[in-house]
């Protein structure tokens, strides 16, 4: 270029190319999408000197959407759409190029949109220069000069706007991938701090499983732990058993005014057990209750249940899980201890049984070792409960001989104990009672005395006593043999040859036609006894026709020989008894 076309460049032209490289210059310091747009729109009014400039970004759908402005316009225009193809936008858009229109609504060759074209009117727009935003061959948007007066726009004028259009598409996408990265590293550094308080709550909560772990490695039990957990994390600790009964309780109770409501705590505990999570509620007092389920695989073992005023924190919710885990390693090891206590207990109260009167050394050695003096075991008891398995009601059993210095086991079938007790009678009921009450269901407790360490005799006895019961109708019994002594023939074995005899000149006769001919006199007569003598009940009870009964009758009549309905029948109807309580017993 010649000295002389340098001196005709305008001088305007030069303060616009510098105004656009600082202006330039300008945006590659902002970061805020919402900062860069703005000083987009703002350096493009200066720039081009119109009325107002605005610029539109493109949404999924392709609508041009006003974004940014500068220049008074309303409301209306600032919250104006362009849909696709319409427009001097929609033409900028699909062309990737700029354009220009002298007086906008008049422009034949654009695609008019009423709705925008309305408010284009209302606005005053006449003239209008569009030029598109590019980002990486991708039109982003398109930024817009416009006149309230017909105009023209030179070729400068375009090329301006146009190439400070470029400038301002990668200073806005820069912008964005700059919040992105903010954002990005906003939610690393959030998940870092979340992941830091993690690790601060499993550490606490280690450190409190390991002060619970070496509690019990010092030989500490529930109690211990209890009191341990509650000087770790405050509060009151309760540690219930499986049936909800305490075990032991640790922390000093903080006063309220009021006892929180019994339901709220059987409400939080049956959620923990039910979702195996720790569970907290807030009680009537105002304090909070938190439990979690002692579990050893499906098996629930107890309940730790924590109260305190202070919400709880997840450290304190995580502590309390693994003090859980702590919990039942010990219900384990002393269930174990139990069940081995209790098995041989039992062996012990079996061998006693078979080898009375007589009691080795062996054996009075292994119960001094277990703090029983078996000189003292005077009463041997039996129970039963209908629909309750003999080794569930020795587990009952147990507990009582544990407390009463005896011994407790299944013997025979039967749920047996063998204790020391100065009143019989007392003892059988306080045993019935107590184990009713566990149960929540009937139970019968038969009670004998014991003679110079004679415990079979007393088993038998006991045992004869409980089918009689059982024969007469009992179901919730608590009393000694005294009460059946009237029925001591059907099951006393020292008197089995006086029973024998008895029944033999009573009712001999009807037995030896029963067992030759497989017929039910014996029973016939036990039922017409039980019926006071009516025929028609007894027949109904036997299910057999009237006329059936009346032959069987005498048939019974000429079996013994004599007649029976005539005479006195008493020795007759206590024959019929015994024999029925001898077999009921012997079954």
């Amino acid at each position: 270029m010649s000295d002389r076309a340098d001196a005709n460049i305008r001088p305007g032209r030069e303060r616009e190319l510098a105004s656009l490289y600082a202006t330039a210059r300008s945006l590659t310091a902002l970061g805020d999408v919402d900062d860069v747009l703005d000083s987009i729109v703002r350096h493009a009014h200066d720039l081009i000197g119109t009325d107002f400039t605005y610029l539109s970004l493109l949404d999924d759908a392709g609508v041009l959407s006003i974004t940014a402005s500068e220049g008074t316009i309303s409301a209306a225009f600032r919250s104006a759409h362009i849909p696709p193809g319409t427009g001097l936008g929609g033409k900028v858009i699909e062309s990737r190029a700029a354009h220009w229109v002298g007086d906008y609504r008049r422009a034949g060759e654009l695609q008019h949109d009423p709705a925008f074209d309305a408010v284009v009117g209302n606005e005053g727009l006449v003239a209008l220069l569009g030029v598109p935003l590019l980002v990486r061959d991708r039109v982003i948007g398109a930024l817009f000069a416009a006149h309230r007066s017909e105009r023209r726009f030179r070729a400068d004028e375009i090329a301006l706007l146009s190439a400070f259009a470029d400038h301002a598409a990668i200073a806005l996408d820069n912008a964005r991938l700059y919040e992105e990265s903010r954002g990005a590293l906003a939610e690393l550094r959030s998940a870092y701090r979340t992941i830091e308080e993690q690790v601060v709550v499993m550490e606490r909560a280690q450190s409190v499983h390991e002060a619970l772990t070496g509690v019990v490695l010092a030989g500490g039990g529930p109690q211990v732990v209890a009191s341990e957990l509650a000087e770790q994390i405050g509060g009151e600790v309760v540690i219930l058993d499986r049936s909800g009964g305490l075990l032991a309780c640790g922390g000093a109770r903080e006063p309220s005014a009021e006892e929180p409501d019994g339901g709220v705590l059987a409400e939080v505990i049956e959620r923990a057990r039910s979702t195996g999570r720790a569970a907290t509620t807030t009680g009537a007092d105002g304090r909070r209750h938190s439990a979690a389920a002692i579990r050893a695989g499906d098996s629930l073992l107890g309940t730790v249940l924590w109260s305190q005023h202070q919400k709880p924190s997840a450290m304190d919710v995580r502590s309390l899980e693994l003090a859980t885990h702590v919990v039942g390693l010990l219900i384990l090891k002393d269930n174990a201890a139990a069940d081995a206590a209790e098995r041989l207990s039992g062996e012990l109260l079996t061998e006693l049984i078979v080898v009375s009167p007589n009691v080795s050394v062996t054996q009075r050695t292994r119960a001094r070792s277990r703090g029983i003096d078996l000189d003292a075991l005077d009463v041997v008891v039996t129970a039963e409960a209908h629909g309750v398995s003999a080794g569930e009601l020795v587990r009952h059993l147990h507990v009582i001989a544990r407390q009463e210095a005896g011994l407790a086991g299944e013997h025979l079938g039967h749920a047996t104990l063998i204790a020391a007790a100065e009143d019989a009678e007392g003892f059988a009921r306080t045993v019935q009672q107590r184990i009713r009450t566990e149960l929540g269901r009937p139970v019968v407790v038969i009670c004998e005395r014991v003679a110079g360490h004679d415990w079979a005799r007393a088993f038998s006895r006991a045992t004869g006593c409980m089918a009689v019961a059982r024969h007469l109708g009992w179901a919730d019994l608590g009393a000694t043999t005294d009460r059946f002594a009237l029925y001591a023939l059907a099951f006393d074995v020292d008197r089995k040859a006086e029973l024998d005899r008895f029944l033999a000149d009573s009712i001999g006769p009807l037995l030896a036609y029963d067992a030759s001919r497989s017929t039910d006199l014996v029973a016939t007569l036990d039922a017409y006894f039980r019926n006071d003598s009516n025929l028609r009940r007894t027949a109904d009870v036997l299910q057999v026709h009237l006329n059936t009964l009346l032959k069987r009758l005498d048939r019974i009549s000429a079996v013994l020989g004599h007649d029976w309905r005539g005479t006195d029948d008493l020795p007759l109807r206590l024959a019929i008894r015994l024999e029925r309580l001898r077999h009921a017993v012997q079954s």
